[in-house]
């Protein structure tokens, strides 16, 4: 189903992240996609977080989701999430969405790409920025 390594980070859908006939809303997908990545951080890269406070920025610049079955509330995902590219400002990671539980087998739902720029500077002028040494060592045994 995936290839390699993976960061995993667990999600129970939630009534809120469904709509009215009781399908998951598309733009939660991209949210767990961020959650993952905020994960990865906080349990890998915790540096990272600190630079993040100073004046390291993670700019999303693209994301992107295809579905291949429905989900609904309750349903237990493991959002798999691997590194598919590394230059030298920028990276682009690519998510597995796998519906897992007691007694099933694993079914993937979706599956997306997020493509992030590394920026450094004030708001108002910010320039592209090599990518942290820290958080290429976190992201290597995950490279896909």
């Amino acid at each position: 189903m995936t290839m390699g390594k993976y960061f995993e980070y667990l999600h129970t859908v939630g009534f809120e992240e469904t709509n009215i006939v009781g399908n998951v809303y598309y733009v939660n997908y991209l949210r767990w996609q961020g959650r993952c990545r905020e994960m990865f951080l906080k349990e890998r890269a915790p540096d990272v977080l600190a630079e993040l406070q100073d004046d390291l920025k993670l700019f999303t610049l693209k994301v992107d989701c295809e579905f291949f079955a429905e989900i609904t509330a309750f349903d237990e995902l493991s959002i798999r999430m691997r590194l598919i590219e590394l230059a030298q400002t920028q990276l682009e990671f690519g998510f597995d969405y796998i519906r897992v539980g007691p007694g099933s087998s694993e079914t993937l739902i979706a599956r997306g790409r997020q493509r992030v720029a590394c920026m450094r500077g004030p708001n108002t002028r910010t320039t592209p920025a090599r990518i942290p040494e820290s958080l290429i060592r976190a992201l290597d045994p995950y490279a896909s």
